[in-house]
């Protein structure tokens, strides 16, 4: 594969920092010149923002435009759904204007199942070394500007780690999970193939929840971040939050139900619940 490049001119709704750093996604690294480098499917880019543009380059498995369109999800409207939910209040039209540049990315659902099972009671700086580690040791390498990058493993490429290999990667009581996920989806017990095609969300979530350490915040975030399921509300310490701070205002915030902040999320956002729940969220952990 040889180095392509393709820039985006005066691109609206693009802020790399907003849409790497809103807890979407697990493989970008921020640069020294603020750029962000990052790996998904066999494609390697960098991502830099000058001025109104985004330069995007790297080494890509077919055509950088093609790709960078579909991963970026370049054909969605999103100043369109941005005022339909500004108008909604003032406390969601703050949060738009804070997190604008907020994209949610067409993710490898595979890897999005694995990343948001290691996610699960850890903090993104353990989840990506841990991400990164598992890489290194299953996936392909791709080697592009003088430095070495590795694949997320395939659903084979994964089977070969036992439990304890798993364990030595640092996944503590995650490994368990991991190999016995990796073991349903290898023996076909479940396809990543049934889970794209069923329509009915609900039916997708109930299969999800029965993935060992899938529960509903882990599933709603796969359904958000790989399958597009922007009705959807993951709910997290910073959700409850800033959904409590803002509307409920319940003295002790651990008393908010998610049953209570699901239908409030329904109410308010209603099928753009998902993408309310990632401008809200980026808004009350960054600000």
């Amino acid at each position: 594969m040889k180095e392509q490049q393709y820039i985006l001119k005066n691109v609206k709704s693009f802020e790399p920092k907003h849409i790497f750093e809103c807890g979407q996604c697990f493989r970008w690294d921020k640069e020294e010149d603020n750029s962000y480098t990052g790996i998904f499917g066999n494609n390697v880019l960098n991502v830099k923002k000058d001025k109104e543009d985004i330069i995007l380059k790297g080494i890509c498995n077919g055509n950088i435009e093609e790709i960078c369109k579909q991963y970026f999800d370049l054909e969605t409207d999103y100043d369109k759904i941005k005022n339909k939910l500004a108008n909604i209040d003032e406390y969601l039209a703050n949060s738009i204007n804070y997190g604008k540049g907020i994209r949610i990315l067409n993710q490898d659902l595979w890897e999005t199942i694995i990343s948001f099972e290691i996610s699960a009671n850890n903090n993104i700086p353990r989840i990506k070394g841990i991400i990164d580690r598992i890489c290194k040791n299953y996936g392909n390498e791709i080697k592009w500007n003088e430095k070495t990058y590795y694949t997320f493993p395939s659903i084979q490429q994964l089977s070969k780690a036992s439990i304890e290999d798993l364990r030595k990667l640092g996944l503590g009581f995650r490994d368990k999970r991991i190999y016995e996920t990796t073991q349903i989806f290898l023996k076909g017990q479940m396809t990543l193939e049934e889970l794209e095609n069923e329509q009915d969300t609900e039916k997708v979530k109930e299969k999800l929840l029965t993935l060992p350490g899938v529960g509903p915040k882990v599933a709603d975030c796969i359904l958000l971040f790989s399958l597009k399921r922007y009705e959807v509300f993951p709910i997290d310490v910073w959700v409850r939050r800033v959904m409590n701070e803002l509307y409920i205002h319940q003295e002790d915030e651990e008393k908010v139900s998610k049953r209570q902040l699901q239908k409030l999320a329904k109410d308010k956002y209603s099928n753009l619940a998902g993408l309310a729940q990632q401008y809200l969220f980026y808004w009350k952990r960054e600000a």
